[in-house]
């Protein structure tokens, strides 16, 4: 049976609360019954985290926003690197063969041990947050969007040559709108990592970002303030997340017509 929109929501708003609820008493269990000195910084209550966010707000955003940008403008350069990578793989089986396994060892390099050479290649925090939000971004994308391509079945593909149309109309009228499925697979893959990348670089000595106040409030014992921050950071992830969502539904409305007429039964 398929759940609707409003059903799914409720399930959803059922689940937070359980979770707020258990929270708050397994906080209360650390303060009050095994009477741990470090429960505030282990477990805080929720309701502290959420008068954090309220005093806070301001200087929460701006940092958001910072990182959210950078992080933003990498994954829309990422996305662009990744899509013309996979085209070129997709017209030549030698481009494919040369360049997929160098894509792959280049996944190979953890974040933390990339983000200090960018930043001594760039000298600039701001574009080493936006390398960083691209590299991530552009493989997944390529893989998923080359995937797409390869979906595409050998028929379509003669039909149009039997009508004359040239290559650039085939990738854009036939094998383009097919892979579409296949690219926002990769989109929602990045677009939280992405901004967990962004983050990271933050930490490497940035002077704004929501990672500079996850690590100072480390520094200065505010468990308050580092839990509302790290709540901010999971909340940009979530949001990223859903704008990927938000356009996938704007570029293919065909996707979800058949769930919806049966949710809505």
């Amino acid at each position: 049976m398929e759940l609707t929109r409003k059903d799914r929501r409720i399930v959803t708003g059922v689940w937070l609360l359980s979770i707020i609820v258990l929270w708050e008493l397994l906080s209360a269990f650390l303060l009050y019954v095994v009477q741990d000195n470090m429960a505030s910084s282990k477990l805080p209550f929720p309701h502290d985290v959420l008068m954090t966010f309220i005093s806070e707000w301001q200087t929460l955003l701006v940092a958001g926003i910072v990182t959210l940008s950078r992080a933003g403008l990498g994954f829309t350069i990422g996305g662009l690197i990744g899509i013309t990578l996979a085209v070129i793989m997709s017209l030549s089986k030698v481009a494919e063969k040369i360049a997929f396994p160098y894509l792959i060892v280049s996944q190979m390099i953890p974040v933390l041990g990339l983000a200090p050479i960018i930043f001594n290649i760039v000298r600039d925090m701001n574009m080493s947050r936006i390398v960083i939000a691209a590299y991530i971004t552009f493989f997944p994308v390529a893989v998923n969007m080359l995937s797409g391509f390869k979906s595409v079945e050998e028929e379509k593909k003669e039909l149009m040559r039997s009508i004359a149309a040239n290559r650039v109309d085939i990738y854009l009228k036939l094998m383009f709108p097919y892979s579409l499925p296949y690219l926002f697979t990769g989109l929602k893959i990045a677009a939280p990592m992405a901004v967990t990348a962004s983050i990271l670089v933050d930490m490497l000595g940035s002077k704004s970002g929501i990672g500079v106040k996850i690590l100072y409030s480390l520094y200065s014992s505010s468990f308050d303030i580092f839990w509302a921050s790290v709540f901010t950071s999971a909340f940009m992830g979530i949001l990223s997340y859903n704008i990927v969502i938000f356009a996938e539904r704007l570029m293919i409305p065909w996707k979800n017509v058949t769930t919806t007429k049966v949710g809505d039964k």
